[in-house]
């Protein structure tokens, strides 16, 4: 017998994906309480763990190795991902206050962001100098200067770090580690780098000892860093041409093309203005069970906390150690349960990477510089991140290798989104064991299928009808609604239509009232949004509790008879262009067994969340003859039906078709949708199956698509303008795949370059 679900009754929110929040989320996917929604809101997929991050800029380990997937790590702890920033609390109702989302309600909170470091008294420094913190932005600009020192060696460049504490001093010795390396690659001489490292005190690192702040000055000065201690940084300013000028206050004046900053760590502002009590740097000030002093349902951990009468430094080391009492605590919170005491450590090793494979220790009143230093570190690190990177299968998908694959389903678990519906085959069979009544109304319906039915109506209009349902693919219910609403929307304007209207048909997870309320409000505040930007008015629906959250969408429009677009216009010699890359299918069917990256889904939402309604009037600008938004048929189904309405044959170049990050890979590893084996099914259409099946994007053809791209057949002698247009208007995939060859009445077919 089923059981029956669990209704929601708790909300669980998390704010940041810092160290102790990651712990905290491996430990809930092992150990969950039902009943609780746990919800993480990050501005990042792809969290740095400090301790590998100056190995990754000396070139050690890859992005991949040294930051946590936090899109896998929470659906390994089955929460809801927000890729958002939070920049406020509503304490009141106990809500937290998006960039971008609507309002995230919470009856539990923990916060674990991190710090960054304080700028905000030099003056220029917030344009012209890079924080390390946030990582995300920092790498951006580092990776920027690796790519013009690998391309332009020949060149000077002038670096700056303002701070010289053990974070300052670890990034110049493996900044120079790493360009030092490019240099040699190509023969040119040290002297082309210059790091110059700015320090307010008389000595290095201040919070150790002396033999580490003395050993650590003549490593620097042995790679030749210049030192400029007892100098503080005043003021950056510009020349506007790249060139930078760090000043300090002594009358020293520096010129530096990138400048990094590692000083003293500050806390967002809004930490402190929402209401929480803080010490007086602005940090959430915490009891010894990291439970806010002020807000006993509000937790914090990691450098944002501080605990009330204790005093150490932030460092990474005390957000790792935290991480599973704040776990602990968290669900004796909830269970209403005693909680337990984190006391920090008084004393902490502390491993500084030289960028050499070497390290200096630092414990107290001792000090040590190994090599077997740098690789005890290596292997405390590798340890640590290991662990977000093996995840046992929740949903055991079997992974079958493309050439194995036939037309069964007996081998694929049900995939969400546009990958979820009835194959195209099964409905052919259904629909022709049918009696359908005929209407001489309806100009385009069952008898004539397209992407939307076209109704005449007494006054001559035509009405423009269609409806998609599914079940969510993304665990984000406000970013779900905007997609399903560009999904289904795409059908109308792939007719040329203008929308109307809208009904809504949803199904909630069980849950008290309140927190059905809250999914609710987060769905449609999505599909609204959407819908006002395009000025259509959602006019009534229906719901129901269910096991899971899923959404459809009845669509309509209007149209005049002179630009209505349908899949029968091809025309020889017309070209096809292609408005996304294609590959969301296998992308999250990959995800599902914890074999995507979270950046290649975020990449995928972005083409989502992209409005089909710009394209469709670039292409009626340039005379389009017919039109099909690809959905979950995939590229290759929707193109068959257009050539058999059309009466005509397609060549495709395969090697033109754009593909979304990830995609490629993923179809390379054997991961496809559980729709994918009905529409390979289409590859009968295909004249040169046996030697096109051997290219690699060859697999995408079938993927199913949610809020795919529009496909339109435009004349040739239009076509690159019309690609140019739609790259100009934000359709940066956009391709011309392929042309249309002649009429072929008899057996229409695709030739796949």
């Amino acid at each position: 017998m089923q059981s029956k679900p669990i209704p929601i009754t708790h909300d669980l929110v998390l704010i940041g994906g810092g160290h102790s929040h990651a712990i905290t989320l491996k430990l809930w996917g092992m150990k969950p309480i039902p009943g609780v929604r746990l919800t993480l809101i990050s501005d990042t997929s792809h969290a740095p763990y400090s301790g590998m991050l100056p190995g990754h800029i000396a070139g050690f380990y890859s992005f991949d190795e040294t930051h946590i997937d936090l899109r896998c790590l929470a659906r390994f702890s089955r929460a809801q991902f927000y890729l958002d920033k939070a920049i406020n609390l509503d304490l009141v109702n106990n809500k937290v206050i998006c960039a971008n989302h609507p309002p995230v309600d919470f009856d539990y909170l923990s916060i674990d962001i991190g710090s960054t470091p304080k700028t905000v008294n030099i003056p220029g420094a917030s344009q012209h100098v890079i924080a390390v913190k946030p990582v995300q932005k920092f790498l951006i600009v580092w990776n920027k200067l690796v790519k013009m020192v690998t391309s332009e060696p020949h060149k000077q460049y002038s670096i700056g770090i303002i701070g010289g504490g053990a974070g300052g001093v670890e990034l110049a010795l493996n900044i120079h580690s790493r360009l030092t390396k490019i240099l040699q690659k190509f023969n040119q001489p040290l002297s082309k780098i210059r790091i110059n490292l700015f320090h307010q005190g008389e000595t290095l690192l201040i919070n150790h000892n002396y033999w580490v702040s003395q050993r650590s000055k003549t490593i620097l000065q042995k790679r030749k860093i210049k030192l400029f201690l007892n100098e503080k940084v005043v003021e950056v300013t510009s020349d506007n041409s790249n060139n930078y000028k760090v000043h300090c206050n002594k009358g020293l004046t520096v010129d530096c093309d990138f400048i990094f900053c590692v000083t003293q760590a500050s806390a967002p502002s809004w930490v402190k203005n929402c209401g929480l009590k803080t010490d007086d740097r602005g940090f959430i000030l915490v009891n010894k069970n990291l439970q806010s002093v002020s807000h006993t349902n509000i937790f914090a951990a990691g450098d944002i906390a501080t605990i009330q009468d204790t005093s150490y430094p932030k460092a990474g080391v005390f957000a790792v150690r935290q991480g599973k009492p704040l776990f602990t605590n968290l669900q004796k919170a909830i269970l209403r349960k005693p909680l337990i005491s984190y006391r920090p450590q008084k004393h902490f090793l502390s491993l500084i990477g030289m960028g050499n494979k070497r390290a200096i220790a630092s414990w107290g009143y001792l000090g040590w510089e190994s090599p077997i230093l740098w690789h005890w570190k290596n292997y405390i690190d590798q340890r640590f991140i290991r662990q977000f990177q093996q995840y046992s299968l929740q949903n055991n998908n079997q992974v079958i290798p493309f050439n194995k694959i036939d037309s069964t389903r007996s081998s694929f678990s049900p995939c969400s989104g546009c990958g979820s519906k009835v194959g195209n085959s099964i409905l052919e069979k259904v629909l022709a064991r049918l009696e359908i009544r005929q209407n001489e109304n309806i100009l385009i319906g069952l008898s004539k299928p397209d992407d939307a039915a076209i109704i005449l109506l007494k006054n001559k209009n035509l009405l423009v009808q269609t409806i998609d349902f599914f079940s969510t693919l993304i665990n984000d219910p406000f970013i779900f609604g905007q997609i399903t609403a560009h999904h289904c929307l795409s059908d109308i304007f792939a007719m040329g239509a203008i929308p109307h209207s809208v009904l809504a048909v949803v199904t909630l997870p069980y849950g008290l009232e309140k927190k059905l309320e809250e999914t609710l409000y987060q769905l449609l505040s999505g599909i609204i949004k959407v819908l006002n930007k395009s000025q259509i008015s959602l006019i009534g629906g229906h719901t129901i509790e269910s096991s899971e959250l899923a959404l459809g969408l009845s669509c309509n429009g209007f149209i005049s008879s002179d630009s209505s677009l349908k899949k029968s216009g091809m025309s020889s010699e017309n070209k096809l262009i292609l408005t996304k890359g294609i590959g969301t299918g296998t992308l999250f069917a990959a995800e599902m067994n914890y074999q995507v990256k979270g950046r290649w889904i975020d990449n995928a939402v972005e083409s989502m969340l992209l409005s089909n309604e710009k394209a469709v009037k670039i292409f009626l600008k340039f005379g389009a003859t017919a039109c099909t938004d690809i959905t979950g048929f995939g590229l290759l189904g929707h193109i068959v039906e257009m050539i058999k309405a059309s009466k005509v044959s397609v060549s495709l170049d395969l090697e033109n078709i754009a593909l979304l990050e990830g995609a490629l890979q993923t179809t390379k590893q054997g991961t496809t949708s559980s729709l994918y084996p009905q529409n390979l099914q289409a590859s009968c259409y295909i004249f040169n199956e046996e030697e096109a099946k051997h290219k690699n994007k060859f697999p995408l053809l079938f993927d199913p698509q949610t809020s795919g791209g529009l496909l339109a057949s435009i004349p040739s002698d239009k076509a690159d303008k019309c690609l140019s247009d739609l790259i100009q208007s934000g359709f940066k995939d956009s391709c011309i795949i392929g042309k249309v060859l002649e009429e072929n009445v008899t057996h229409p077919f695709v030739i796949v370059n």
